[in-house]
């Protein structure tokens, strides 16, 4: 009888995504100075020559890192809208309000934002990854407010100002949690959707 192996080798997807989750750690942790392949290796417990058979380099896990998170984000917000149902409100109210609940409204996420974000101006490719995620959730956005009445020419102002307060609630959510919570925040952002929504019927 052939005996089992004593191991069995992780699939090269979940072994690439293992990577992706251990410079997520790492970033959030260390942030980009501190980020490295074999910063990376100790903490998803492989040596530094596994990284680079997945990855050209440090630039490229990041890269990849950050693309991953952004659609961890966008599958949240996603989830949220359909568990809201079919009234175009509630979905509207659920997509602007899904950041300041759990997985996103998270410390660990913001310290890895952070860290993306002090890439924008020194990476041309996290820039354009930067401005793709923000266009889309932006665009989504402008979408929700169109099903609730909210005319297209007023959609993409309505549409960065909403983004701006959710934006801005979730960083001081993250940093601050004894200073208001997550139903305060809702509040505000349901308060803002409201206004919106009110002048946009009004000057129809």
């Amino acid at each position: 009888m052939t005996k089992p192996p004593a191991f069995r080798r992780a699939e090269p997807d979940a072994r690439r995504l293992s990577l992706v989750e251990a410079c997520a750690r790492v970033l959030a942790r260390a942030g980009v100075g501190g980020t490295s392949v074999r910063a990376i290796a100790v903490e998803a417990g492989v040596s530094p020559g596994l990284v680079g058979h997945y990855f050209s380099g440090i630039d490229a896990l990041i890269a990849a890192t950050y693309a991953h998170v952004e659609e961890q984000v966008s599958l949240a917000l996603g989830a949220a809208v359909d568990r809201a149902g079919s009234d175009p409100r509630a979905r509207l109210e659920a997509f602007a309000t899904a950041s300041f609940r759990a997985p996103i409204a998270d410390p660990q996420l913001l310290a890895t934002w952070i860290a993306f974000w002090s890439l924008v101006r020194s990476r041309p490719d996290i820039a354009r990854q930067h401005a793709q995620q923000y266009a889309a959730f932006r665009q989504r956005l402008e979408e929700l407010l169109g099903k609730c009445g909210v005319p297209a020419a007023r959609q993409g102002s309505a549409a960065i100002g909403i983004t701006a307060l959710i934006d801005g609630l979730w960083l001081e959510l993250c940093l601050s949690p004894d200073a208001f919570g997550a139903v305060e925040a809702a509040r505000i952002v349901r308060a803002a959707l409201d206004a919106v929504i009110s002048t946009s019927r009004s000057a129809g």
